[in-house]
């Protein structure tokens, strides 16, 4: 989904008492903006209709043609208006459609200088016209950053691009596999789960015994050619110590061969491993680096069988075409409350770290273990900068799937722990962990670099219907 590019069905509405010419000067401007953000337009010729443009049933019966037979290739809508526009034509046209997508209305604005009969528009009223039609026929849709605005407007190419990203959220989750290897920990009751509620929400889970990825590796030749390619790619991912014996990182490659080989057979675009402890046991080597690379390449990987925490990792990589680290909320930093450490042993890819990585064996288990069985840890402290963190959650309690969002800081503050570390400033962190506390929600988070908490709360509340508390607006929105 982060690799293909969005498309979108465009309406352009008229009203045929305002001036006509508007609606080519839309059209044009339309096709130039997606052009150049590298989109996808599905809009009927200009002779199909008169103007181009939707008004009466006939036009809406043309348009939604059209629509239904691109339907498997158009992400969202965009509904312009040139003018006042026509509120049943366009309404006709998203019911004709039969489309279930997210639908974003812009309106143009008027010129002091030409508001006569010919040059006014009346965007800003007909916009709400046509909104309120859709508020009374159960269309969720998105509004543009301001009432009316310029096509041809940098902050209309932002309210563009970011309704792009609520598409790719939208739809990614609605067909989303996820692969679920292995039994979640026997300690680890709170990553459990809800399949059906998942299942109700268009995300597959997909199972596998550990045993089945045990044995697929360990029949791999090891001087196969997936295998020696995999073993360059670890070797040139990161930092390998001269104490890491080479038949570890044969082992390792061996097993992130069985994985990609299982989830492309399997059609699965994120997974979740029985990463503590039965891999150590019963194959000798730890999951973190196999999950790391995963993730780099956009396949988010969650730890301990964290189901729904794949599914959020996989919505920040939707929301932000980064790739999402997974954490636990682990540590105070003194008396600081703004501060947290968020840690993990860690699978951070090596984009979210954000610095070189050293990759070497887990260091609480391999002390247990023997570090000779515990190869395959990502050691390195997030680089400054922007992050947003999301976490999904199957609530038995209510039967519905609640998530929170919200952003904040990763800091250069000093934490001497091993693993992966992320200082973490975040914005009255008393009031969220009192969320997390008292919703029973799980210790793990996913995070991803850059503030997208606006996109994913638009594609959360307004088109997939699921709770949200929003750390950034202070408020909980139930759907």
């Amino acid at each position: 989904m982060t690799d293909k590019p969005v498309s979108l069905g465009v309406i352009i509405g008229t009203r045929g008492i305002f001036n006509p010419e508007y609606t080519g000067i839309s059209r044009l401007e339309i096709s130039k903006l997606l052009n150049s953000l590298n989109m996808g337009m599905f809009i009927l010729p200009e002779n199909e209709t008169p103007n181009g443009a939707v008004e009466t049933l006939s036009d809406a019966a043309k348009y939604g043609d059209y629509f239904r037979k691109h339907q498997d290739d158009i992400d969202g809508i965009i509904v312009l208006l040139p003018n006042f526009g026509d509120e049943i034509g366009i309404i006709e046209t998203i019911k004709r459609s039969r489309l279930d997508v997210p639908v974003l209305v812009q309106a143009s604005n008027d010129i002091l200088s030409k508001v006569d009969v010919k040059g006014r528009r009346d965007a800003f009223c007909g916009k709400i016209s046509v909104c309120n039609n859709l508020y009374h026929h159960n269309i969720p849709f998105t509004d543009t950053s301001s009432h009316t605005v310029d096509i041809d407007s940098s902050e209309f190419r932002t309210d563009v691009m970011n309704f792009a990203a609520v598409c790719r959220v939208v739809k990614g989750m609605r067909n989303l596999r996820i692969g679920a290897i292995g039994a979640r920990p026997a300690a680890f009751q709170t990553v459990r789960y809800s399949e059906k509620m998942l299942d109700r929400a268009g995300i597959s889970v997909v199972t596998a015994d550990l045993s089945e990825i045990i044995s697929a590796a360990e029949k791999l030749d090891s001087a196969s050619e997936p295998v020696t390619r995999k073993i360059q790619e670890i070797k040139s991912y990161g930092r390998i110590p001269d104490k890491i014996a080479g038949e570890n990182i044969i082992k390792q490659a061996r097993l992130s061969v069985a994985i990609d080989t299982w989830m492309k057979i399997n059609e699965v675009q994120a997974s979740a491993i029985q990463c503590w402890d039965s891999l150590e046991y019963n194959y000798g080597t730890a999951a973190c680096l196999s999950m790391s690379m995963m993730g780099e390449s956009g396949r988010p990987s969650a730890c301990e069988v964290d189901v729904t925490g794949a599914v959020s990792m996989y919505a920040l990589r939707l929301a932000s075409g980064n790739a999402p680290g997974f954490l636990d909320w682990n540590n105070n930093y003194e008396g600081k409350q703004h501060l947290c450490v968020c840690t993990h042993c860690s699978n951070y890819p090596r984009s979210f770290i954000g610095t070189e990585i050293e990759i070497s064996n887990l260091d609480i288990l391999g002390n247990t273990i023997g570090p000779e069985k515990c190869f395959g840890a990502i050691k390195g402290k997030a680089a400054a900068g922007d992050f947003t963190f999301f976490r999904v959650s199957t609530d038995d309690n209510l039967g519905r799937i609640k998530t929170y969002v919200g952003e904040g800081v990763f800091t250069d503050d000093p934490f001497e722990m091993d693993g992966g570390i992320a200082v973490c400033n975040i914005p009255e962190m008393r009031k969220l962990m009192t969320h997390i506390v008292r919703n029973g929600f799980e210790h793990h988070v996913a995070m991803v670099r850059g503030r997208v908490s606006g996109i994913l709360e638009e594609a959360v509340t307004r088109y997939l219907k699921w709770d949200l508390y929003s750390h950034t607006a202070g408020a909980v929105i139930t759907t």
